[in-house]
């Protein structure tokens, strides 16, 4: 027996070791297993993307069990014999990124990145990614993720930038990206456009106003943001409100805040008669809801009365002042002349910017936008109805069955997308002008041109992730062997930001789905179910997880108990508990090992055995079908329960009598149900734990496979 066993289990001296070689092996790349005769060249593939980490720090828990989830599925499938590739690469996330590298500038330098200019700012943002993709990397291999990273890819590098033009210049040679002015989610703070889907909403106490615009006219209305009134063009009240029927259609003048304003009177269906006084105040260029009221009553939405800033722009004494200080002033104002029937408190949803916590402004914009509801030349359907077939068609499932009628819903109600992003680092717009010349796509040869200031949503080239880190628009033998991926595996809070998006961009690009199953794993959460965060002081680190107590334990706490697109608790008393199975199984290595060497290893086994070993079979059989099923955690509770429990307190003990028996072929028998017992767990558990199983598999002596990751999975 090898002396390594007569010591504890030291995952901190084991895993990096172990991790060092798999990667010498080079088996993390499918054609070496190929080469080597792990997969055969006419074996079906098992193709997954990772989910590319954004370039801005450290990993956390919610990585860590993306992480788990992938890499159980790819040692599954590799030890199947799979032509199995698991594709990494990282994100630059852009208003992210150039947030922490603006708000380092600001407080180390006092400076802001227009007094750097535009190239040298990139090049900080370019450093600063390039030192968290290193350290991005190491938390990925400290977490045991067997990921082919010859094939690593990056969404801002040439060849993305160059799916990227492609897929822009398609669009736009369609018809479906366009330029236009309407109203977009603007952050003051970061001083850009930002997607529905990057908005936090808080919840706060507010003030609700009730007035009238002058005291001749006959409509009170509430609001709880009173400054945006002098950019009023309406009031609309519901169709069948009895109280206003009579002033619909009438047109009212009035000095509103040193303000002229003219007010139409408007029935419209989306006006909730409960709220405030049942009639409200259309102020276009300031709310999504009431820019496409004007729309469908065909008022103006020209009257912008709040600046990039949060500034107002109208003359007299707002003029210049912030939008908190002008609510002030108009309340006052509204106080002085009679006007203010009502004020009272109410709770408000506030929205913010995710990376600034800038309030929102909602502000009328020229931007870059995808069409969702155009027809697709050619094609006779919608880009949303090219989302929408794949999943009625079942070439698309969702594991956890309710986020179907979830993403349904979601596009069902989709709008246009803004595409175009105020900032500096990204992909910048491939659009191109020359006085009234636009070229498109690629960057023109001549002279004269100017490239649009504007950068893509980072939601645009992650879209393409699928099939641009497979070499499109080349025509590549990895495209074509491994794409569709079989699998998206991600957190449900971006099943709209990502997930949706990438079926969009694939199916136009490809006619294709760009993967047939999409698994969503719940928020981690800490032992009180609180979501984890700095300021709570709850996070848990999975580097500091993984040297406290070993990745193979982090990775089982995160597994056990964890039901598919469901919440889950993760505590240190947890995740302890898995180093205790670590070692548990380090013990029974040891005492199997110990009790059996020496020993003849049967032929046959004696009744009883061969009853142990179907049961041994069945275990197998039921992994395999939940893996195969994608129910990962109970695949690894049967695991932990066989292992401890049956094998542990049962058969060991069981066993001791019989190895010190003087039944010689109960003996043989008894050993080499041991031995076999521990071969096929340590296969079984592999994906679950690599490092420790690993570590235990290389140790047996006479073992047909030097590594335990290409080993054959149990049959």
């Amino acid at each position: 027996m090898d002396e390594k066993f007569l010591k504890p289990y030291d995952p901190t001296e084991t895993e990096p070791r172990i991790y060092a070689q798999w990667e010498q092996s080079g088996f993390f790349n499918p054609d070496t297993c190929i080469a080597a005769g792990a997969a055969k060249p006419d074996a079906p593939t098992f193709s997954i993307v990772l989910p590319p980490p954004n370039v801005t720090g450290r990993l956390h828990m919610g990585h860590a069990l993306m992480l788990a989830v992938e890499d159980t599925l790819v040692r599954f499938k590799r030890m199947q014999g799979f032509r199995t590739l698991w594709l990494p690469g990282t994100d630059h996330a852009a208003i992210a990124t150039q947030s922490v590298v603006e708000k380092k500038l600001k407080k180390e330098e006092g400076r802001s990145r227009h007094d750097l200019g535009r190239e040298e700012l990139l090049k900080r943002v370019e450093a600063f990614a390039t030192e968290s993709h290193d350290t991005i990397v190491k938390q990925l291999k400290t977490m045991g993720a067997s990921l082919d990273w010859s094939r690593e890819t990056f969404t801002l590098d040439e060849a993305r930038n160059k799916a990227v033009r492609t897929v822009f210049k398609q669009m736009y040679d369609a018809g479906l990206i366009y330029r236009g002015l309407r109203i977009v989610n603007w952050d003051p703070k970061g001083q850009t456009t930002i997607s529905d889907d990057e908005i936090v909403y808080e919840e706060r106490t507010a003030k609700l106003y009730t007035f009238r615009y002058s005291k001749d006219f006959p409509i009170p209305v509430a609001t709880t943001r009173p400054e945006t009134k002098v950019g009023d063009v309406a009031v609309a009240v519901h169709p069948d409100d009895t109280r206003y029927q009579q002033y619909v259609g009438k047109e009212y003048d009035a000095v509103f805040c040193d303000v002229p304003i003219h007010i139409n009177v408007v029935a419209d269906k989306d006006v909730d008669p409960e709220f405030g006084t049942g009639a409200v105040g259309v102020t276009p260029a300031h709310s999504k809801i009431d820019w496409e009221i004007a729309e469908r009553h065909n008022l103006s939405h020209e009257n912008i009365v709040i600046n990039e800033y949060a500034k107002m722009t109208v003359p007299g004494r707002l003029e210049g002042k912030k939008t908190t200080e002008a609510r002030e002033l108009v309340i006052e104002w509204l106080k002085s002349e009679g006007l203010l029937e009502k004020e009272e408190d109410t709770r408000q949803n506030i929205a913010t910017a995710e990376r600034t916590g800038g309030i929102i402004e909602p502000l009328p914009k020229l931007q870059w936008w995808i069409a969702v509801n155009k027809e697709i030349p050619g094609r006779g359907k919608t880009l949303k109805e090219l989302m929408l077939e794949p999943i009625e068609r079942g070439e698309i499932r969702f594991v956890s069955e309710q986020f179907e009628k979830v993403y349904r819903h979601w596009i069902e109600n989709l709008r246009d997308w803004c595409i175009s992003r105020q900032i500096w680092y990204g992909h910048r717009i491939p659009v191109w002008y020359r006085g009234e010349e636009i070229a498109v796509g690629e960057a023109p040869e001549d002279e004269g041109w100017t490239q649009d200031e504007d950068t893509l949503d980072t939601w645009f080239s992650s879209g393409l992730w699928t099939f641009s880190t497979l070499g499109w628009p080349e025509t590549t033998p990895d495209l074509s062997a491994y794409h569709p991926t079989d699998l998206i595996e991600t957190g449900y809070d971006i099943l709209f930001f990502w997930v949706a998006r990438m079926i969009l961009m694939t199916e136009f690009a490809l006619g294709t789905v760009p993967f047939k199953t999409i698994y969503l794993h719940g928020l981690v959460r800490d032992a009180q179910g609180r979501k984890m965060s700095k300021s709570l002081g709850n996070n848990l680190d999975p580097l500091d997880i993984a040297a406290k107590f070993g990745a193979d334990a982090a990775r089982m706490a995160l597994m056990v108990g964890n039901t598919p697109g469901t919440d889950m608790r993760i505590s240190e008393d947890k995740i302890k508990g898995y180093k205790h199975f670590a070692n548990k199984l380090w013990n029974i290595t040891r005492f199997i090992l110990e009790r059996t060497e020496g020993v003849e290893l049967a032929a046959e086994f004696t009744q009883a055995d061969a009853a142990i070993r179907d049961e041994l079979s069945a275990l197998a059989k039921d992994v395999t079908a939940d893996l195969e099923a994608y129910r990962i955690h109970l695949a690894a509770e049967k695991l932990y329960h066989f292992t401890w429990h049956r094998l542990a307190d049962e058969i060991l003990e069981e066993s001791k009598p019989i190895l010190l028996g003087e039944d010689a072929a109960a003996r043989a028998s008894r050993a080499r149900l041991l031995r076999d017992t521990l071969d096929t767990l340590l296969k079984l558990l592999h994906p679950f734990m690599p490092f420790v199983t690993e570590e235990i598999w290389q140790r047996i002596p006479n073992q047909s496979e030097k590594l335990l990751m290409v080993a054959a999975w149990p049959r």
